[in-house]
């Protein structure tokens, strides 16, 4: 069946009114790719229906970076939308998202202050008013989001259950290509060479995870260790933090379940990346 396009309020408010059963949101920002074709599938099996989300958010870009050239393929995410199962895309514009300036927003709190918000300030504000925002809008059951944002995930939980908003958070486990690379809309601004380059911080990942057994510390050293040696990998940070809490693991004796996280650039291109690690 041919997927619905909905872009006013007013044709998402009919789509969704149609919309039989558990419904379940994947948020996007477009540019999609088989990591978002993931997040519909497990949508798909979580809910009886599915609605995708296409919005580039202004809000969450900061001055100076990509929000003008960030990739928008609108006709092939509608083709990759209806390949997996979704029934609704809601692909609003600016001004039907934000019909008015958003003068109040949505505080992330000591976790929208570091790592990614420390780097990107304001980022994770913007973020979550917009989660917040297509929330109201799409009154979804359970909302689906991908792992390789882990920082936005955990933040999104917290933001659902702290201001009780009544929906599930389910996460799906990053997608990577075959050599490794967890898969991007940024990816595509890389040249050949650039990618190549761009497979250290998986690399530095699995380092890392294979130094757990030691402690937080060694993780850390393997991984940084590993980024060090690699030429065109500009590197903002390299951390450990516990799950769920992400309290940073840096000196402790720490054991148990944690994520190790990097963001760096390669070449204009900046790219984050996490795995799981079992410390201890």
């Amino acid at each position: 069946m041919e997927v619905v396009v909905a872009r006013t309020r007013d044709e998402l408010v009919r789509a969704r009114a149609a919309m039989p059963g558990r419904v379940a949101v994947v948020m996007t920002m477009g540019a999609l790719h088989e990591g978002h074709a993931a997040l519909i599938r497990a949508a798909r099996q979580a809910a009886d229906s599915v609605l995708v989300t296409v919005f580039v958010n202004p809000l969450q870009f900061a001055p100076g970076e990509d929000l003008d050239r960030y990739p928008r393929t609108f006709d092939e995410d509608l083709q990759i939308c209806e390949r997996e199962g979704a029934d609704v895309v809601f692909a609003p514009t600016e001004d039907v998202v934000y019909p008015q300036p958003a003068l109040v927003r949505i505080s992330a709190g000591p976790l929208g202050d570091v790592l990614e918000g420390a780097v990107r300030p304001g980022h994770f504000e913007g973020v979550l008013t917009v989660v917040c925002k297509l929330l109201q809008l799409t009154i979804p059951d359970v909302a689906v989001f991908g792992e390789k944002d882990a920082q936005q995930l955990a933040l999104i939980k917290l933001m659902v259950r702290d201001l009780d908003l009544g929906v599930a958070i389910l996460g799906v486990p990053t997608v990577r290509e075959p050599d490794g690379l967890a898969l991007s809309s940024r990816n595509r601004y890389l040249s050949a060479d650039e990618r190549l380059t761009a497979l250290a911080l998986s690399a530095a990942l699995r380092a890392g995870v294979e130094s757990a057994p030691d402690g937080p510390d060694a993780v850390l050293a393997a991984a940084r260790g590993f980024l060090a040696l690699v030429d065109g990998v500009d590197v903002d940070y390299v951390a450990c933090v516990s799950e769920p809490e992400f309290a940073d693991l840096a000196g402790s004796s720490y054991s148990g379940p944690a994520r190790l996280l990097v963001a760096a650039r390669v070449g204009a291109t900046r790219l984050i990346d996490n795995v799981r690690v079992a410390i201890g």
